[in-house]
């Protein structure tokens, strides 16, 4: 079961980053500075390598997105009082503003999928997504 789980997710993920990458096109972003944003809105001020972390991405990667975000405005570097040496990335007002325009219109979307099942459905799938996710992680770092 926990294979044909994966085999659903697959698709889902490659269609839902296509989806988001076309309604994103308007306001020149991509799927990974929209999650960059998307950490920083949910998570207040944090550091490359902490927001890697947390999208499971290199901070090579992560570093790219920021820079691109810098570039146009949307997000800032701050002291980290913390470590001298790895600066606080922050959103901006602008930032902030845009991915809460973008968050509003994803969700006024999503409310309309999967229309036939109840909210405890949905919190059922959720905790078996979150569940398989947490093992199929695990066993990634392991490998590493």
């Amino acid at each position: 079961m926990v294979y044909a789980l994966l085999r659903e997710t697959r698709p889902l993920v490659l269609n839902s980053a296509r989806v988001v990458e076309a309604s994103l096109r308007g306001d020149g972003l991509s799927v990974g500075t929209r999650a960059v944003l998307e950490m920083l809105a949910e998570h207040g001020p944090m550091t490359v390598p902490d927001i890697g972390d947390r999208l499971d991405l290199a901070r090579q990667g992560i570093q790219r997105h920021v820079n691109d975000l810098s570039t146009r405005g949307l997000v800032e570097s701050r002291v980290n009082p913390a470590h001298r040496r790895s600066v606080l990335i922050a959103t901006t007002p602008a930032g902030a503003a845009l991915f809460a325009r973008i968050r509003a219109d994803e969700l006024a979307r999503l409310g309309a999928m999967a229309a036939e099942h109840s909210a405890g459905d949905l919190a059922t799938a959720l905790r078996v997504l979150r569940s398989v996710n947490r093992d199929v992680r695990q066993r990634a770092t392991d490998l590493r």
